[in-house]
Formats: structure tokens, sequence, C-alpha cells
């Protein structure tokens, strides 16, 4: 009996050694194929890195590609854009280690070289600014504007272009179209194609270009970028004409500090007053008021509210991000938005006309870079106080219930886009029941 079942052992033991390794085999053969198909599934991204974030209940995709997002065809320049928007930030070398508690700042531009010299020049007598990451948003690709970002050097500071910026789409959506309607063209009668907003004018991709552009960083900031897809803190917001003052990064860290305590409600800090005419009030108090967009500073959890109004913000026929904000988004929340700031401005608003009125459009936007913006003494320290109360400004002037918008914004395709850069990071997990 013995020597008949020996030989059926080994027979048994070599068909179970075969079995696993053919299985172990296509297993490896399997997982080579779904990589390469993945690799190749897209020419911009080497992977498909996602994140979880389990308080939210959302998968971060960080690579941005989503199947079911219908972006517009890539042109040679947004590859490009794409490609760049992943190189790290510069200056690690001079600034290798960050703060811990770091603002982050975000500065969004679009073709004004002579105000963003100002800009930069006033940013790099921000005390306390090496600290952090200085991130630098561009609508459209301009080589002006680019050196001068690339010449920064008293931070660390990355650069993100929006690569379906209609400024890069000379001959195809989200710029002009060859069959788009123009003004108040008749969709039927020229055969064109494109929906008006409502008062019948059709879309100027170079309006329109004003909202995406916010929508897109707001989306890649907070939920696309390796360097801020975990930033817990607050970030900064800034525009190329507005003028920083010396003191504007240690205020905003002390009141984004006292504000858990101060304001418990309010929803972000403000470097300035909503009135963009005010200076403030010079009053011995903090102040609490609608949220301004001059230096506007909030966290994640503020994101996440805006966020979920994706479809108010994309559907509100208003070109402009912030009555946008102000008219459909805050008043959804359900209570008053209130921002806090200090009763000195720590930045101001210096632009002649709207950010997207751009270089060699009008002098008047220009003004050969003479603007005199001086620092006083107060302007170059802290000069918020711990001690110090808060002011509320209740029943703020401002857009009424009913305001209907200044249009500008009723093409059925900016509303799929604007939707699409909400999706575009983003893959709702399905909760097990």
């Amino acid at each position: 009996m013995a020597s008949y079942k020996k030989p059926r052992m080994r027979d048994g033991a070599v068909r179970r050694f075969l079995f696993v390794t053919s299985l172990t085999l296509a297993g490896v053969l399997l997982l080579f194929f779904l990589v390469a198909t993945n690799y190749s599934s897209t020419d911009l991204y080497q992977e498909n890195t996602v994140e979880i974030d389990v308080t939210t209940g959302v998968i971060f995709n960080i690579s941005g590609s989503i199947d079911s997002i219908k972006l517009p065809k890539h042109n040679y320049l947004s590859k490009m854009l794409e490609k760049k928007n992943q190189l790290p930030p510069r200056n690690i070398d001079l600034y290798p280690n960050l703060s811990k508690d770091r603002i982050v700042i975000v500065l969004y531009v679009h073709n004004r070289p002579q105000y963003l010299k100002l800009v930069v020049d006033s940013l790099s007598h921000v005390s306390g600014i090496n600290e952090t990451l200085l991130i630098v948003s561009h609508d459209g690709y301009f080589e002006e504007m680019n050196k001068i970002i690339e010449g920064i050097k008293f931070c660390q500071v990355k650069q993100v272009f929006a690569p379906f910026s209609p400024h890069i789409f000379p001959n195809q959506f989200p710029g002009v179209s060859p069959n788009d309607c123009k003004e108040k063209d008749d969709p039927v009668a020229k055969n064109c194609e494109g929906t008006t907003d409502q008062y019948g004018n059709h879309r100027s991709p170079k309006i329109v270009s004003l909202k995406h552009h916010w929508w897109w960083m707001m989306n890649t900031i907070w939920d696309g970028l390796q360097e801020t897809i975990n930033h817990s803190g607050d970030i900064l917001f800034i525009e190329e004409d507005h003028f920083i003052f010396p003191n504007a990064y240690k205020n905003l860290k002390l009141l984004t500090d006292l504000k858990p305590s101060k304001c418990p409600d309010c929803y972000a800090v403000n470097l300035a007053p909503s009135n963009v005419k005010s200076r403030g009030e010079g009053w011995d108090t903090l102040i609490a008021e609608r949220m301004g967009n001059i230096g506007y500073t909030f966290n994640r959890t503020v994101w996440r509210k805006i966020h979920r109004k994706s479809q108010e913000f994309c559907f509100f026929d208003d070109y402009n991000w912030d009555i946008t904000m102000w008219v459909t988004v805050y008043p959804s929340f359900g209570g008053p938005v209130y921002s806090m700031r200090g009763p000195r401005a720590s930045a101001v608003h210096f632009g002649k006309c709207g950010l997207h009125q751009g270089q060699g459009e009008q002098a008047a936007c220009v003004d050969n870079g003479v603007v005199n913006i001086e620092s006083e003494e107060i302007d170059k320290v802290v000069n918020v106080k711990r001690e110090w109360g808060v002011h509320v400004f209740r029943n703020q002037e401002g857009y009424q219930a009913g305001f209907r918008g200044w249009g500008g914004w009723g093409d059925k395709r900016d509303h799929q886009l604007c939707l699409d850069f909400a999706k575009m990071y983003h893959l709702r997990m399905k909760k097990s029941s």
C-alpha cells in the first residue's frame, strides 16, 4: 500500500504546484494589463492617484482623470499646461521647511503685468511669507506674466494654469467656435450654436472666463493639488490688483486664531473691508461683516459647504463669481455669512477695471504701472489685538433677494463645464446599507 500511495502524493503535489503557479502568473499578467491600460488611457497623467477623506465620504481623484467627466478636447497648449501643473513648487532648496500652521496664499491672475509686478513687489515685503507656499493660478498663458512669477525668490511658489481657459482655445469651446452665435443672433435664423442669457445675449468667452477660472481654481486648489490636498488650515485668496501690506500675513495668522472664540459664526477672515473704497474704521475693535472679495481666507469646512452648492453656482445667470456667491450660494447656507477682519485694511484694491480687461485692451486698465500706495508704520506691524471685542455690521447694503443677476452666463455649455469642474476630482462612495 505504501509503495502505491507515494507516487500519487507526488503527482498531486506537482499538479497543485503547477495550478498555483499558473494562477499566480495569470494574476500578474492581469495586473500588468490593467496597469498598462490605465497608463495608456491618457497621455497627460502617469498614474490615477486616489486619496480618501473618510470624514466626508469623498474619494479625491488627484489626477483629475474621470471617465464620466466630458471636459473639452485638449489642444497642444492645454496639454502642455496640464503637465506644468504637475511640477513641484520652485525654491524648495531656499525654503525647505514650511511652517506647520501655514496659511497657503493663492494669487489668481489674468494678463495685467504692470499690476502683477506691483503685487509681487508688495508680497516680497510681507513679514512671514517665507514660511508658506504661494500658488499662482493663471487664466490663460501669457509669457510676460509667466516670467514675473518665475522671478519670485522670496518663498516657495507653484504655478497652475487653467487648462480649459477660453483664452487658450481660439477655435473651439470654451473659446470661440466657428459656429457660435454672437450677441443677439437667432440660433434658428443664423443656424448657429448657443443659448442666450436672460437678456437675450449669447456668451462672450472673455467674460465667462472670469467665473470659469475662479471655479476651476477653487476645485483644483482644495481637491486637486498634491501640495494642498491634505492642507487642514486656511487658504488666502488674492488677485493681481490687490496690494498687500507687510503686516498682512501676521495679522491673518492672529485673526484666524481668534475667529473660533471671537466670532464662531464667522465663515472666513478678510484682509480688507467689503467696501473696496474703504481702508477701515480705525476703531479698537474687530469687525464682522459680509464676506469681501479682497484677501478672503477660509478653510476646508467652508469649501465643502460651497462645493455642495455647485448647482446654485453653476446655473445662476451672472458672469461674476463674487456676485454669484453673494446672491445665491451664501444665502443658501441658512443664515448670515460673516467674515471677521481688523479695523484697518491690510490689503487694498487698486485696479481700475475688471480682472479680464487685460493688457492692451484699455489704457485705463494698465495705468503704465503708476499706482501710488505707501505703507505707513502701522501697516508694517501686527495691528490687531487679542483683547478686542467684535463689532457686527448687520443688514449691510448688497444684492437683495430676487436679484436675477447681470447675465452673461446663459449658455448651457458653460453650465455643463462648470459642473464638470465641480466633479473632476470627486467620486462619491456608495454607502453600504
